[in-house]
């Protein structure tokens, strides 16, 4: 008979930080968990790279965890501290302990400075998709991977491969997808959505989703005749295929969601 024992969400986090390895203390002043690497003394936690675990109070018992944000922090001159952004974020109604396990796991892979990029470049180089032969990064506005796409006639595109919120420095633990985008010598979009999407924009499983991403963007750079290559090839002076052309619509294409 399952356990109708309730567990608070705090120390839900505290037990799951603990059975990862990362060191965690709740602050009873602030109302939020503190947690840092297990290497430094908690008496010094603050002093360096920290991670802030915000959870909003629950009003009744539940077994879902309330909104809870995860997010980095460094010193920025005595007594000032930065804001780095957020690690890990959800207001989703999900298992306590569910969520309290990927709130821990997302708290551990930052410290490891292990990102869902790391995976997906992996994933990458098992089909010879390497950084300098063929894939470079962009980091700003947004951070990106380019894979180049040599095309018919000389002509050329590229690949732009990020999550949702353009970024492949998210920790995996915080993955909710891979969308490719088809951009053309120009650097115009080609077609009017991404040329691959994964996940519905709930957390996914970093190392899968890369992985099938991979194998796409392998078929696409190995074949790209098979792809959009023979719209290209059907260019000339004087005509120009439609840049907005159906050929990536869902129903004509292998997508991540489906």
């Amino acid at each position: 008979m399952p356990s109708t024992t309730f567990t608070a969400p705090d120390d839900a986090v505290l037990s799951a930080c603990k059975d990862i390895g990362v060191a965690a203390f709740f602050d009873p002043e602030d109302r939020v968990i503190y947690a840092h690497p297990a290497t430094v003394p908690r008496a010094k936690a603050l002093d360096g790279l920290h991670i802030v675990i915000a959870i909003e109070e629950a009003t009744v018992l539940s077994s879902e965890m309330p909104p809870l944000r995860v997010s980095a922090w460094e010193p920025d001159g005595s007594p000032e501290l930065r804001d780095l952004g957020t690690v890990y974020a959800s207001d989703h109604g999900r298992p306590i302990r569910e969520e309290a396990d990927r709130c821990a796991r997302a708290a551990a892979e930052f410290f490891a400075a292990r990102t869902a990029g790391l995976v997906l470049l992996a994933a990458l180089a098992e089909y010879g998709i390497l950084p300098g032969e063929g894939l470079s990064v962009t980091y700003a506005p947004h951070s990106t991977y380019d894979v180049f796409l040599p095309l018919p006639n000389g002509a050329h595109a590229r690949l732009a491969v990020a999550d949702r919120d353009g970024s492949v420095t998210h920790v995996p633990a915080a993955h909710t997808g891979w969308s490719v985008v088809l951009h053309d010598e120009r650097g115009e979009v080609v077609g009017e959505q991404a040329v691959w999407v994964s996940g519905d924009g709930s957390p996914l499983d970093c190392a899968e989703d890369s992985a099938a991403t991979a194998a796409f963007i392998a078929d696409v750079v190995t074949a790209p005749i098979s792809r959009h290559g023979d719209c290209y090839n059907n260019e000339h002076p004087g005509r120009t295929h439609d840049r907005a052309c159906n050929r990536y619509a869902p129903s004509n294409t292998a997508r991540g969601a489906a």
